[in-house]
């Protein structure tokens, strides 16, 4: 195992002291891990894993601080933060499942919301924090009236804001509060924060419910087909390692410069935007295992069982590229290898790859010339 300390992002991350709320989720567990790699003291705030396998236990990180607790506990989260006294808050912590929103939208709210403003009071008041990212998603914006996003536009960042279920409702109304809070209170507080959209994203270690990939996987190693809903619905597909390079470079710029305080997109390139059918038939290529079959039409009779879900979800990515000095490093095809690869070592082998995946993309941002991935010193 490789555990050399990484000098990428200018070595901004050595010795930082750095909060991840959500680290035992899928996103987050990679953060940690990543951070950690490069240096930072980190401390994760969230619930217990709530899927077996789970990748944050299989990582069994030593040196990271693993609090558990509730977002809707403001007193156990205040706690926690003062206690800790961050520099740098990466906001991942959430209800984050479509689905899962039409079943408990209250539960949804309560998390989405209330815990996001409950970590920003805790904020005001800890002096030590500089910089907080929060990660939302690319369901943020109104949809279209018409599905006008199919015409190739992608969503910029100041396009208005809405939501159909409770769960983009939900981080519409987050992006609206961490405005809120920037201009009525961190301004003066000398603290900066910025969202980051980004959303569909796929890599080794997700084991979540009503999730492509993670259904595809359990339904190859039960050795059944899976029924897919939506088949021609195109999403932005993309390795959970670029919008994370996306938030570590927002965050090392935020740190010094308040123009970055805003809203940011992070998506794919239109090449990495295929259908759900697609996926799982290309997946496929790499783990002959998996097999998908299309629903019949009588499934998609009942609205209970298949709610409302965006047709098409594109990002304008093009303020990131041009601000941040942030692009998509993989391409669709390599995106997907290295998801079923990473699935295959760890049922095969019981291998994890995740180690050796942010180093190979490290790797390949450093041949494509990016400034984060370049070397300190």
């Amino acid at each position: 195992m490789n555990t050399r300390t990484m000098s990428e992002f200018k070595g901004f991350y050595a010795g930082k002291r750095v909060l991840v709320t959500g680290h035992t989720g899928f996103k987050g567990s990679w953060l940690s891990l990543w951070l950690q790699m490069l240096g930072a003291q980190v401390q994760g705030f969230a619930l217990d894993p709530d899927t077996t396998p789970c990748h944050w236990n299989l990582l069994n990180l030593s040196g990271i601080e693993d609090v558990r607790g509730d977002l809707r506990d403001a007193d156990a989260l205040r706690d926690a933060i003062l206690k800790f006294q961050p520099e740098l808050v990466f906001h991942l912590a959430a209800q984050p499942l479509v689905r899962y929103s039409y079943r408990h939208p209250v539960e949804t709210f309560a998390t989405n919301i209330t815990g996001l403003v409950n970590l920003l009071e805790t904020c005001r008041i800890c002096p030590s924090i500089r910089v907080l990212v929060n990660a939302t998603t690319d369901k943020v914006y109104a949809e279209p009236q018409g599905h006008a996003n199919d015409e190739g536009k992608g969503y910029r960042e100041s396009d208005p804001l809405g939501g159909h279920d409770p769960y983009s409702t939900s981080k519409a109304c987050a992006e609206m509060i961490s405005d809120c809070y920037r201009k009525s209170f961190f301004s003066a507080a000398n603290l900066r924060i910025a969202t980051a959209r980004a959303g569909n994203v796929i890599g080794g270690g997700d084991w979540a419910d009503d999730r492509l990939v993670p259904d595809l996987i359990r339904a190859a190693t039960n050795s059944q087909p899976l029924q897919i809903r939506n088949p021609g619905a195109i999403r932005p597909w993309q390795h959970v390692l670029e919008p994370l390079s996306g938030y570590l470079r927002l965050a090392q710029l935020l740190w010094d410069h308040d123009h970055y305080a805003a809203a940011w997109n992070f998506g794919p390139g239109r090449i990495s935007e295929i259908t759900v059918q697609t996926l799982g038939e290309q997946l496929k290529r790499y783990w002959p295992a998996l097999h998908i079959e299309t629903e019949s039409a009588a499934a998609h009779t009942s609205i209970a069982q298949h709610p409302h879900e965006a047709k098409v979800l594109r990002l304008d990515s093009g303020a990131a590229q041009q601000q941040l000095g942030w692009q998509p490093i993989w391409n669709i095809t390599e995106t997907l290898a290295h998801t079923a690869h990473w699935y295959q070592a760890f049922y095969e082998r019981n291998e994890l790859q995740t180690r050796s995946n942010i180093h190979a993309y490290t790797e390949t941002a450093r041949n494509h010339g990016l400034d984060w991935a370049r070397h300190a010193g």
